[in-house]
Order: C-alpha cells, then structure tokens, then sequence
C-alpha cells in the first residue's frame, strides 16, 4: 500500500502531500487495491451525523482535504496541509497520468447523460486515455450486482464513483471488495464540473478559499443549508477540536469509558482467576485442541482485530458452520442454534454461563473491546449489513451490552441494530454501570444463552 505523509485531523489520518505525488503514489502499485475518500467541511459535518459514513470513510485507504475549511482546521492546530487535494483539481493530472500508463477509467454517478459527458471531457483534456466505460448513479440495491458485473467485465484499472457524501463513499466501502479495479475514488460533484452542468467558480474565489460563495449564489435552495449553518457548525466543531488538542484532553466521555474499561477488566481478573484456571484445565481435558479460541472480529469503524474466547466447540467447528446456518433458530444475519452439534459438553455449560466470553477481558485492556457495547460482528456478517446496519460499528463492541440483558440469542437482528443504535446515542457512564449490573441477572437466568 503506497504510504503517504498524513496530519491527524478529527481523529483521521488526512493525506499531506503535492497533488503530483499522490497521483503518482496512486497510481505507480497496480498489484495493489486501494480506495480513496475526500473530505471537506461538510463531510466532517456528516461525519459527525451519520454511522454508516464513518465507517466507510474508516475503510478508505486514503482520505484528502478538499478545500479551504480542511486549510483553516489544520491552521488552528499550528499545522497545515501542502496542497489542497480536491477532487476536481485531481481529475486532469489523474486522467492525463492515467493516459501515460495506459490505465483505463470507469465514470460512474450522476444524473443520466452526465458521466458520458464527463468522460468525453477527460478524453479532451488527456489525449490518449482509456476510458472503460460509463453508467448513470440512478439505481436500487437489486441493481448493485449488475452495476459491479458490468464495471469488472469492463477491465477497468480505476473507477470514479460520482454518488456524492455519504452514499458514494457507503458504496465504496461495501463493495470494494467485490471490484477488480486497482483505484476506486469517491469524487462527489467532479463529474457535473467537467460535464459542464454546474460552472465552478472563478479561480481568484478558488485561490482565496471562497468557492462556496460562488457555489452558494448557483444554487442557493440546495446549498444554503451546508454553506450558512454547516460552515459554522464545522467552525465550531475544528475550534472544539484544536482546543482539545492543546489542552492534550480526551473528551471526558471517552476518557471515562475507558478508565471504568480497565477498572472492571483488572477487577474481573483478579475476582475470578481461580474460574479462568478452572475453566482452562476442564477444555483442555475433555477435548483435544487448544484452551483458547481466537477469531477475527470486526470493531469499532470497521476495523478487523482478533478476539478471545475459551473453546466451546469442537475443533473442526468453522469448517461446519456453512452446512449449519440453515439451522439457525435466530432472525436476521447473525447465526445461532440451539441444538449446535459442534459445542462440546463442556461447552455447553461454559455457554449457558457465558464463562466461554471471560477471555475477552484481555480485549478490554488491549483496548479493543469495552466492557459495554454492541456485539462484535464476524466479517461475514458485516459484508451482509444493509446500509443502516453499519451505524453499530460505530462503537467499540463490548463483552456485555443491552441486547445481551435483554435476551441474548432470543433477540433478532434488527432489533439488536435497534438496541445497539439506541446505546450508541445514549451512552454514558451511568448507563454502563446500569448494564453491567443487570449482565449478572442475565447471566444468571441463562436466557437466550446457548
């Protein structure tokens, strides 16, 4: 993966770097797949709004400032970026770079007829280049196979995709890894600019940081909400954030959270060490295979980690699981039976006491779990998420949490995505210690445990 220079703003890793070294670093590696978000003042805004969009812009491999509000954020925290990588002024060097090493480009998004013509454009402006082919931004979920047929049948090496914030961005992070093209780049309005469609503004507004004004006075009913109240609202939101930075705080919640994580995980170990041990010796005696279990999880904005559990199931237990999920006594994605012939005897009783979950402790002090939060997700499942279902990875997952108290295996999926979507907005540390007390009952009662 090219490695580029980054400044941490809003807690991501922005890119700093001149427009010719990151088209370059792009494009140079074309044995590797890489994805890339931009982000300007009303991304940030979103970001703040929308789940799902955070993690889609987690899963970018590259994120770009775009624009004077990106200049003036990094400016409060005595830093600055050395270019301004928007993705218009990206679109020439990138297609002429393209041209030069013979790489093709897909042009999807937009209204009907505009993709076609942006394309027609950068054929102009980069003689020579390939252009894979091109499609409209008009569709349903049931379209999204044959979109993704038709862009990998098309050989493309670089795909643009002109969705605008955060569906393009969504898109891209749920289907990456069913597209063959080595680039894949949200690029927002670029294709309406070079399609002729909506005029940009003069380059003296462009260079003094103020083309949302022009933007604004061509369609003032549409921009009005994002240029008058969200350009205050980010303004805000970065002083927030330099402020912080200065002063080295965490915000309060989150340093809170994180101090009960650790007080809890310590005093677990050392309360219920004799059970650990115990609970070791009886997996390791009774079935061959090692005491513990790991698997990869998926955490908070998507991130991948492994997770521990003691071994309740057999060891050929995930080369099984395909030819079981038919027998799953639970609704939605997540698999659960009742009857699972893979769960040792042991096991069973580990199960209906959640002893096998203890292990996960150690991930609370790793710090990538919490003792409170949503369930973590295996890959599989999160590949099958619609849209919405995304927004519970927006929180580190917990050992414990309110669907866990709630009736664990009991509780179907969208109404764990309710639950979870619910604790998310309204986490605190009273709210924690709450769940954490009522995790005793449940794991008492033993309902939906199995």
């Amino acid at each position: 993966m090219t490695a580029f220079k980054t400044i941490s703003l809003f807690g991501l890793p922005i890119v700093s770097a001149s427009r010719q070294v990151v088209v370059a670093g792009l494009l140079e590696n074309q044995n590797e797949k890489q994805s890339v978000a931009f982000v300007n003042a009303h991304c940030i805004n979103t970001y703040q709004d929308d789940a799902s969009y955070r993690w889609a812009i987690g899963k970018a491999d590259h994120v770009l400032p775009d624009g004077s509000g990106m200049k003036l954020a990094a400016k409060m925290q005595k830093t600055s970026f050395e270019e301004n990588l928007n993705g218009t002024d990206l679109f020439v060097p990138l297609c002429r770079e393209a041209a030069q090493r013979g790489l093709s480009v897909y042009f999807f998004g937009s209204k009907q007829g505009v993709a076609e013509d942006a394309a027609e454009k950068a054929r102009e402006l980069a003689p020579g280049l390939k252009v894979a082919g091109t499609r409209h931004g008009y569709f349903t979920k049931d379209d999204e196979a044959g979109i993704i047929d038709a862009i990998n049948g098309s050989c493309a090496d670089i795909v643009l995709v002109a969705l605008g914030v955060p569906m393009q961005d969504v898109w891209i992070a749920r289907n990456r890894h069913r597209l063959n093209a080595n680039l894949v780049m949200g690029v927002g309005a670029q294709f309406d600019f070079w399609a002729g469609r909506v005029s940009r503004a003069p380059h003296l507004l462009r260079k003094t940081g103020f083309e949302w004004v022009w933007r604004l006075m061509m369609e003032p009913k549409r921009m009005a909400k994002r240029y008058l109240i969200g350009n205050f609202r980010f303004l805000a939101t970065a002083w927030r954030e330099a402020r912080r930075v200065r002063e080295g705080r965490v915000p309060g919640a989150v340093k809170g959270k994180r101090l009960l994580d650790i007080a809890v995980a310590f005093s677990a170990i050392m309360m219920l060490s004799p059970l650990l041990v115990g609970a070791a010796i009886a997996v390791a005696a009774t079935s061959r295979g090692p005491v513990f279990f790991r698997q990869i999880r998926i955490g908070e904005n998507g991130r991948p980690f492994t997770m521990y559990k003691f071994r309740s199931m057999f060891r050929d237990a995930e080369a099984r699981r395909a030819a079981l999920l038919a027998t799953s006594d639970r609704e939605g994605i997540c698999f659960k039976s009742r009857h699972d012939p893979r769960i040792t005897p042991v096991g069973r009783i580990m199960r209906r006491l959640s002893i096998d979950e203890l292990p996960q402790i150690f991930n609370v002090l790793k710090g990538n779990m919490s003792i409170v939060g949503p369930r973590p997700a295996l890959p599989q499942e999160v590949e099958a998420y619609h849209p919405e279902a995304r927004s519970r990875l927006a929180a580190k997952p917990g050992i414990t949490g309110l669907w866990q108290v709630s009736g664990r295996a009991e509780i179907g999926f969208e109404r764990m995505l309710q639950m979870d979507n619910a604790y998310i907005r309204s986490r605190s540390i009273l709210l924690d210690l709450t769940i954490i007390a009522l995790t005793v009952r449940a794991v008492f009662s033993g309902r939906g445990a199995y």
